[in-house]
């Protein structure tokens, strides 16, 4: 009976712990930076901790990668990759036909392209992120180089890349929303409300938005109240750094507890 009631004392510990009230968060990505000067600019110049995330070879990339990174904001890879439509990719693309060496090489050019990148995550994709062996390959070569995140930006319900990154052990997340699927000010709002809502549901949530000017509207008049309505706006890799942080303390909690109780882990 002493047992029973250690290991429900335990199995309540584990729930408070998983759902812990903590600071909702939201990361807010701005995809597609790199070819509209003006559009990127009003994009560095978001208020708060905006992540930018810059297609590679791009005219303006590198200049507005140095500039909003000077802004506090911070800079990601967009790296193209091959979708199930024939849209181009632009430079700097990976394809399903492509071969691992390929892959690195193509992966170092982009990075090398960019200044202060601190993440990736994928343009378009809905082809190669579904197939497991590419992306394995590609978060082997991310986890190689070292310092990087990935964020799946799961343009189709089928990619693999989220779980090639976690199974390489790279610091991950996907997308929870899409802000600017239809570009009026009225869908992008409900968007960011949902996003919010998610946050305050599970701690935290990424939007995905683009250099719209509809979209930066919204985001210029809707970021200075977040704080207000009970929500910290961080980068992408804060966000990704706290859910760890969050995961690792429900850990130490629990096997603090179990051990507590006497309850020996399995081997």
């Amino acid at each position: 009976m002493r047992i029973g009631l250690r290991l429900l004392a335990l199995l309540l510990t584990a729930a408070a712990l998983l759902g812990e009230a903590r600071a909702a968060e939201i990361a807010i990505i701005i995809d597609d930076v790199g070819y509209d000067r003006p559009l990127g600019l009003q994009a560095a110049e978001l208020p708060g901790p905006v992540t930018l995330a810059f297609l590679p070879d791009t005219p303006y990339a590198a200049s507005l990668a140095r500039r909003a990174y000077r802004a506090g904001k911070q800079i990601m890879l967009h790296l193209p990759m091959q979708s199930l439509e024939p849209h181009p990719l632009g430079p700097g693309g990976l394809t399903l036909h492509m071969t691992r060496s390929e892959i690195r090489a193509t992966l170092l050019a982009d990075l090398a392209s960019l200044p202060h990148v601190a993440g990736i995550n994928n343009h378009m994709g809905s082809l190669l992120t579904q197939n497991a062996g590419d992306m394995a390959w590609l978060m082997q070569d991310i986890r190689q180089i070292g310092g990087l995140f990935f964020i799946d930006s799961l343009t189709t319900p089928q990619s693999a890349a989220l779980e090639e990154a976690r199974r390489a052990g790279i610091p991950s997340a996907a997308r929870d929303i899409f802000l600017d699927d239809v570009r009026e000010p009225a869908y992008i709002d409900r968007q960011l409300d949902k996003a919010i809502a998610i946050a305050r549901a599970r701690g935290s949530a990424i939007a995905i938005g683009h250099p719209y000017a509809a979209t930066l509207e919204v985001l210029r008049r809707r970021l200075p109240q977040l704080a207000a309505e009970g929500v910290h706006l961080v980068t992408a890799g804060q966000l990704i750094r706290g859910r760890q942080a969050h995961l690792m303390r429900a850990g130490t909690g629990l096997a603090a507890d179990a051990h507590a109780a006497g309850i020996k882990a399995r081997p």
